[in-house]
């Protein structure tokens, strides 16, 4: 394998596929597998066999929960196979659930990327927006592949349209599919105006034919409408095409890669990658028109020692960085550490410096990773996706690098949980295992959070969803062999202040012996949203709900102990005024104090800073905050009515309606509190036709009657 070790970069591709939860992703990534040569057999979702769902859980739930990086290779169906044509393909295998969105998220962050697969018959869902709009954030270039049109109520041009009215204007045809549903034999190409057909018993063999009689017109009318849409990208090509002058075909292939590259244009191609049709063309794609690692813009941190900004190039001779976005425990090797290179060359046995956390880590073995099998490597180079073993602190989004030249990448950015429940140890010997397992499964999963209830001392986790929580339970127990009660999930409500208020807080002892002294000022205000490119004050320590200041003057409270105020702040704000949630988005500032030169201590500020927090919260309007998720339910005409009404009747603000084939769409916010077990009672009510998605949108303050019921009820 050493040979295939040093892939020139321009043949790497770093891309992740992306889907709706049943679009056929997991379809698609195994038929991309199967065509590239990694795996023998075609493994089926509906058989539970299949190689990127590698954990029991999504096996059985027939979903995909764990990014796991494959690495296989590729020859596009045009060029003759020979090493020197090859590419590599690092492919990114990410979920569709909506509580596993982080894990897209994190993808996002490392891949240069996507190919967006989309279910032929419903076009674009709402996850396929979230996801959208998570790459749009990360400026991905993506290409999309229209699956399944081999089923009932398939449609590319419903699916293709859905594409430009919802996500984006610049989607353009690549393809045209030969039949639909039942008739569903291939696909015509647009640039190279010819029909593709897959035969053998896998579609292993591509087979080029003149395109049918009764799809020329067609064929013709959307191929000038793509050369349109590619020579507007280039004002030398525009100019031959006014001249009425023909575009060479590699001309027109090499103005849509820049443009595909700059976002400019998004590629949509056709098929059925569990009828085997079309899946090779979208291969040819991603090498055709995805970013290779040269083609993205150089990657910029921070030097963590001077808060300058650095750029460094993808380049070999570059000094090393990388960024961490995986973690995950491996049966084999232990806990394994997925990160991607930007700059440099790492080899195995070296040091690097975790600059996020500011510690030296081994790296004890490099490999890489092909679905369920691992191939050693001496050494990963810029570009290159790989998994660390022997890393003991680093967790997901820590920026690795060489410790001569450090640097900060940018940090991924989780959302706060939103369901939370009580689970405590069956038995004394499942206690010490639970801590454990915990603490792993929060490494892996920075939407994941462990707390306990200071009063009742029970374990409290935290996630994005109630899947999201059962999953890690169950994790819990396969895994790591903890038996655990659980309690029913409960809503993750946060409190926050609405104006600025001033407090004092003083913890003076003086009874014989040393005394105690602390004494501060503070003043509280809403926090800001982070408006992306503004410089935090020097004097300022910020995190996402977080804001303090050091606002003294004079010494009046000396140095040492400021960093014990913010600490007794933050202590404050884990148990809230209002029902003792814990409180978000404050800002606070400390502006005056005193100290007693022999009696003041680091323990005596942080009671004071606690103190005066409390009382500051008090007089600064708390209120109650709960998550309001974004829900679209999918129903049958004649159960309109009822289900209208019921989201009203549970605080719901119905966005819109919308047709989608014979069925209505419903997209609505409501508040989480009032949704436990709605996928159960939305079944009653349609007779089990009527599904719904829904994943957290934003926190918003819980009106006063509901509030007094919550407050009454944490007395």
């Amino acid at each position: 394998m050493a040979g295939e070790q040093h892939y020139p970069l321009e043949r790497v591709r770093n891309f992740g596929i992306i889907a709706h939860i049943d679009a056929g992703k997991t379809t698609t990534s195994e038929r991309v597998l199967f065509y590239t040569g990694v795996s023998h057999k075609i493994g089926e979702v509906h058989e539970g066999d299949t190689v990127t769902d590698w954990m029991e859980q999504e096996r059985e739930r027939g979903i995909t929960i764990t990014s796991a990086a494959i690495t296989c290779f590729w020859n596009k169906t045009d060029t003759p196979k020979t090493p020197e044509n090859s590419y590599r393909f690092n492919i990114i295998d990410t979920p569709g659930h909506i509580d596993f969105t982080v894990e897209v998220k994190r993808s996002l962050r490392v891949l240069d990327g996507a190919v967006v697969v989309f279910d032929g018959v419903a076009g674009v869902e709402p996850q396929s927006e979230t996801n959208w709009r998570y790459a749009d954030d990360y400026k991905v270039p993506r290409i999309c592949f229209i699956n399944k049109l081999d089923r009932m109520g398939a449609s590319f041009e419903h699916s293709f349209q859905s594409i430009l009215e919802r996500l984006t204007k610049h989607a353009v045809r690549m393809q045209i599919p030969v039949g639909e549903e039942g008739a569903h034999e291939g696909v015509v190409d647009l640039l190279k105006m010819k029909a593709y057909y897959f035969e053998g018993e896998m579609g292993n063999k591509v087979v080029e034919k003149e395109i049918p009689e009764h799809l020329k017109a067609d064929a013709e009318k959307y191929r000038a409408e793509l050369v349109e849409k590619i020579v507007e990208q280039d004002d030398a090509a525009m100019a031959s095409f006014l001249d009425g002058k023909n575009i060479a075909l590699d001309e027109l292939k090499r103005i849509l890669r820049k443009a595909t590259i700059a976002n400019t244009i998004v590629p949509v191609f056709a098929g059925s990658a569990l009828k085997n049709k079309g899946v090779q063309l979208v291969l040819d794609g991603v090498a055709d028109y995805l970013p290779s690692p040269l083609d993205i813009p150089p990657v910029k941190g921070i030097n963590p020692d001077t808060g300058e900004e650095i750029i460094r190039q993808e380049s070999d001779s570059e000094p090393f960085s990388a960024l961490a976005f995986k973690l995950q425990s491996d049966p084999f090797v232990g806990q394994l550490t997925y990160f991607r290179v930007y700059s440099g060359t790492l080899t195995a046995g070296s040091y690097v410096l975790n600059s996020t956390t500011g510690e030296k880590e081994r790296i004890g073995r490099v490999l890489r990773m092909h679905a369920n099998d691992r191939e050693e490597l001496k050494e990963v180079r810029a570009g290159e996706i790989a998994a660390a073993v022997g890393l003991k602190s680093t967790r997901t989004g820590d920026t690795l690098c060489d410790p001569d030249k450090p640097i900060i990448l940018e940090k991924i950015i989780f959302p706060e949980p939103v369901v939370s429940l009580r689970i405590e140890p069956k038995t004394k010997a499942d206690q010490e295992k639970m801590g454990l397992a915990l603490k792993k499964l929060s490494d892996e999963d920075p939407t994941f959070r462990i707390s306990s209830d200071q009063e009742t001392m029970e374990t409290i986790i935290s996630g994005m969803g109630e899947l999201h929580l059962d999953i890690l339970v169950d994790r819990m127990k396969r895994e790591f062999g903890v038996e655990a009660n659980v309690g029913k999930p409960q809503v993750a409500y946060k409190e926050t202040i609405q104006k600025e208020a001033e407090a004092e807080g003083k913890y003076i002892k003086q009874s014989g012996g040393r005394g105690q002294y602390g004494h501060v000022r503070i003043r509280v205000k809403p926090l800001e949203p982070v408006v992306e490119g503004k410089k935090i004050a020097k004097n300022t320590t910020r995190e996402d709900h977080f804001e303090f200041i050091n606002a003294i003057k004079g010494g009046v409270v000396p140095q040492e102990y400021i960093p014990a105020v913010e600490k007794g702040i933050r202590e404050g704000m884990e148990r809230g005024v209002v029902a003792g949630f814990k409180m978000v988005d404050v800002s606070a500032e400390l502006y005056d104090g005193s100290y007693h030169e022999v009696d003041s201590s680091e323990i005596a500020f942080k009671i004071a800073g606690s103190q005066a927090f409390q009382d500051a919260a008090r007089r600064a309007s708390p209120v109650l905050l709960e998550p309001i998720m974004k829900i679209e339910v999918v129903v049958p005409e004649k159960f309109m009515g009822d289900i209208t009404g019921s989201l009203n009747s549970k605080r719901g603000q119905i966005e819109s309606m919308s047709d989608r084939g014979m069925l209505k769409v419903i997209d609505a916010k409501v508040p989480l509190a009032e949704m436990f077990g709605y996928t159960t009672q939305l079944r009653s009510m349609t007779e089990g036709r009527g599904t719904s998605t829904m994943e957290f949108d934003h926190y918003q303050a819980v009106p006063a009657q509901v509030a007094a019921s919550i407050i009454e009820s944490r007395k």
